[in-house]
Order: C-alpha cells, then sequence, then structure tokens
C-alpha cells in the first residue's frame, strides 16, 4: 500500500501540477499589486474606484450583500484583462515569433537526387 502511495506521489503530473500551483499563487500576487496599484488608480481618475460592498438588502431578515459579489466580479473582471492583455498576448507573440524562426529551411535537392529523379522520369516515360 505505500508502495502504491508513493509510486502516485513520484509521478511526474503530480509535481508539475505542485509546481504550477505554486507558482500561480505567486503568479496571482504579482497579478492582484498590479491591478490594485496601477489598474485600479487609472480607473479612479475617470470614475472612481468601483467598490459596490455597501450594497445589500434584506428579506425576513436574512442580509443579501449582492456589492460584494460586484465587486469582486468586477475585480475579476480587470484582473482578466490584466492577465490577457500584459501576459497572454505577449506571450503568444512571442512564441509564434519563435516558431517562424524555427521553421527548417528547405534544401536544395542535391545533384545526385536530381540525377536520380531524371533517371526515374526517364524510366517513367520509356516505351514499354
Amino acid at each position: 500500500m505505500f508502495s502504491g502511495f508513493q509510486k502516485f506521489l513520484m509521478r511526474g503530473n503530480l509535481v508539475d501540477l505542485a509546481v504550477g500551483v505554486i507558482i500561480g499563487a505567486a503568479f496571482a500576487g504579482v497579478v492582484t499589486a498590479f491591478t490594485q496599484g496601477v489598474v485600479m488608480p487609472i480607473l479612479g481618475i475617470f470614475g472612481g474606484v468601483p467598490n459596490f460592498d455597501a450594497l445589500s438588502f434584506s428579506i425576513n431578515g436574512s442580509i443579501f450583500k449582492y456589492g460584494t459579489f460586484l465587486t469582486a466580479l468586477i475585480t475579476f473582471v480587470i484582473t482578466a484583462a490584466v492577465v490577457y492583455f500584459f501576459v497572454i498576448t505577449p506571450f503568444t507573440r512571442m512564441l509564434e515569433r519563435a516558431k517562424r524562426e524555427e521553421t527548417p529551411v528547405v534544401a536544395e535537392p542535391t545533384n545526385e537526387e536530381k540525377l536520380l529523379a531524371e533517371i526515374r522520369d526517364a524510366l517513367k516515360n520509356r516505351p514499354l
């Protein structure tokens, strides 16, 4: 039983997933700091920083704080836009540029290959 658990832990996918989660958590902090420190103040210039936390309504004594949901939704959309425009788009362009540079140059056929092609064509065209 211990051996099976050890094999499970040592599989490459699990280690890759763990590293991805750790890097993702660290990257989330960077994106959050960029969003709150740069993007939100820019939005604040044009119309105030969106914060709807105080919005709520109540039914039979139950308080529904839909404002916190709206604030979280706006923060999510802004964060997703930051990730897309400042991470995904440049990374995709970089990968496309790398692919263009990696395309192998088609080599000119050697004289031997040209001669063999001529012999092949001559054999195809000769009468039987």
